[in-house]
């Protein structure tokens, strides 16, 4: 099955388009005339170069305002439809769109609009042209694709067949399963866009707010099914007209794309095996039980820091690697990594963003499957020279630059710390603190790169998306999105900073781009751990009495529970019966921090309604621009 993007759908121009949409793995381009004509080139100079990167041209378009016209307009539309079949003949494409009229002055009529398109097949016909007529969702008369089947049903000729969007489909709430009735051989070609589920204007919503498969809201499988239903074996077209993806990267929007189209004809795969698809098959999407370890890339010095802080939440050093700067630090199921190397991916990183997470290790059901699925995704691998005794871990290149590891329970990878690390004793005197596991992970983002963070995340494993909220910071507003499995064992916070001013973007602009903020963990008594951390000279983030008067205003808690609180600067939240208890470190670095969390009945939230509160209190602990922070 071809994979096809519009050229609308990468920013850049005409050259930058197509380097990118070949890079990303696409076997075909539909042009998109804007790009066409702002090229200073002949259209055969436009096919050679789109052919020369190894792409099909698979549609021009689009031909606006063509049916239904009086005359002289109808006349004038036919000569610009003849002249657009030359360039074609040019550009040796041989399929063009015509998208139902919005002409002021268009009659209307199902009869009249098919003896149109009759008319215009043969004209078609004669230069080897097909026409594929589309239903705009805000057509003037024809806006639901049942009546332009109807119509191309009327005109009855082989070079007039049906265009297909799941946006225009979808956007109406048109049931999609209409389109099973439909004969596979008169669709001549499929566009497919997502978008989140907004009550506006439909061509205001098409016109800005589309995004890939699996970014928004949209039934876009179901479509899609219904489509491949009908014997369909055309091209899968992407065409997504989005503001952010206009000021993007190119790369990164046409690798988006194809994440996006693979995941989706998986998915179609897997909702109704029946289906033919000529696609290879892939691995299932993966099952993760959660992080297994991360890593941080520091210098000597800052591994010392690090690790006097890791003393005071209760962490020891537990291991040394057998060949590398590397330790191990560990408390319950958290094992966390420093490497100190002086050179290798981790110390490139360290250069980069300073003492920050550059690795992530989750454990998986099949190491190896879980990257063979994200290859076909457009994922590349990673790996670094393996030494001695070391062991080969299924990686990947994460979004953000970072790296994934991943560990399932084979002999030789379920071994990992008893293999690569040698025991080491930890002479610090620490009281652990109870922390069990990681209990989430939370990566920060500039705002327009977090719908790129999200498909990651969910094409390749199996976990879903939450609906994005604003957290509320004094400088501005973060956008915050959840990426969960099913089981909740494995949870990442998305944080989009729409602003430098704001501290998750002063974070990104101090380590130049590092992904991973902070790391929560988890315990099942937040008040044994509050005693143990001051034991061990635990610094906690100083919370306001304010905060804890409206606390008690809210919930009503306790005196005695509220005073211990307030004690140990311990946030706090209740959904019905279910409560969620926060205690954050100070930051750490150029604004890194840590979090330990205890959840008490089916709290399933991250204490959103105190993020407010932590930022500010994150803010006025910050230093001053200008004044040292290490």
């Amino acid at each position: 099955m071809k994979t096809s993007i519009a050229t609308v759908t990468v920013p850049g121009d005409l050259s930058e388009k197509l380097e990118a949409i070949a890079a990303a793995g696409f076997s075909g381009v539909e042009i998109f005339e804007q790009d066409f004509l702002a090229f200073d080139g002949t259209p055969r100079d436009v096919g050679r170069m789109i052919r020369d990167h190894g792409l099909e041209i698979t549609l021009f378009q689009p031909f606006r305002d063509f049916e239904g016209l009086p005359e002289p307009q109808r006349s004038r539309a036919f000569d610009r439809a003849e002249r657009k079949f030359d360039i074609m003949n040019e550009l040796e494409v041989d399929l063009i769109l015509m998208c139902s009229s919005c002409h002021p002055e268009s009659l209307g009529g199902i009869d009249r609009i098919a003896a149109d398109f009759a008319e215009l097949g043969d004209r078609a016909a004669a230069k080897g042209i097909r026409v594929g007529y589309e239903a705009l969702c805000w057509g003037k008369h024809i806006n639901d694709h049942r009546d332009a089947w109807e119509v191309v049903r009327r005109a009855d000729h082989t070079n007039v067949g049906l265009i297909l969007d799941s946006f225009h489909t979808l956007g109406r709430k048109i049931d999609p399963d209409t389109i099973r009735s439909i004969p596979g051989d008169r669709i001549f070609y499929i566009h497919l866009a997502d978008a989140p589920q907004i009550e506006m204007d439909l061509l205001y919503w098409s016109r800005h707010f589309r995004n890939m498969p699996g970014e928004g809201d949209l039934d876009v499988t179901g479509f899609t099914r219904a489509v491949l239903a009908t014997g369909y074996q055309g091209p899968l077209s992407l065409e997504i007209f989005n503001d952010q993806f206009r000021m993007g990267s190119p790369r990164m929007v046409a690798a988006d794309g194809y994440r996006s189209l693979v995941n989706l004809i998986d998915s179609v795969r897997r909702a109704e095996p029946s289906l033919r698809i000529d696609a290879p098959a892939i691995p299932a999407p993966v099952a993760s039980s959660g992080f297994e370890f991360i890593e941080f890339a520091a210098d000597e010095a800052e591994a010392e820091r690090l690790g006097a802080l890791l003393h005071t939440m209760g962490f020891q050093r537990a291991g040394r690697h057998i060949a590398k700067d590397v330790t191990l630090w560990r408390q319950g199921e958290i094992n966390i990594v420093i490497n100190t190397e002086r050179e290798g991916f981790a110390h490139s990183a360290y250069i980069m963003h300073g003492t920050s997470i550059c690795d992530l290790g989750l454990r998986v059901a099949d190491a190896q499957a879980t990257v063979d699925r994200a290859v076909a995704l457009g994922t590349p691998t990673f790996s670094q020279p393996i030494g001695p005794g070391e062991l080969d871990i299924p990686a990947i290149r994460g979004v953000g630059g970072g790296v994934m590891h991943f560990i399932d329970d084979s002999a030789d990878l379920s071994r990992v710390w008893d293999v690569e690390f040698k025991p080491a004793q930890d002479e610090a005197q620490v009281t652990p603190a109870g922390l069990t596991r990681i209990d989430h992970i939370a990566q920060t983002m500039n705002y327009e790169e977090m719908l790129s963070w999200s498909l990651f995340y969910t094409s390749l494993f199996e976990a879903s998306k939450s609906p994005m909220v604003d957290v509320i910071d004094p400088d501005g507003i973060v956008r915050s999105q959840v990426i969960e499995s099913p089981d909740a064992k494995l949870r990442v916070t998305l944080n989009g900073a729409e602003s430098h001013r704001t501290f998750a973007g002063r974070y990104l602009a101090d380590s130049f781009g590092s992904a991973v903020q902070h790391a929560a963990f988890e315990t099942d008594d937040i008040f044994a751990t509050a005693q143990a951390l001051s034991a061990n000279g635990f610094a906690p983030l100083k919370l306001p009495e304010n905060y804890y008067e409206d606390l008690e205003a809210r919930f009503g808690l306790d005196p005695d529970l509220l005073d211990r609180m307030r004690a140990a600067n311990i946030l706090y939240d209740r959904h019905g019966d279910a409560e969620f208890f926060q205690i954050f470190s100070q930051t750490y670095g150029d604004g890194m921090f840590f979090e330990i969390v205890q959840r008490r009945g089916s709290y399933a939230g991250y204490g959103a309604a105190n993020a407010p509160f932590r930022i500010a209190a994150q803010k006025r602990a910050q230093p001053g621009k200008g004044v040292p922070r290490r």
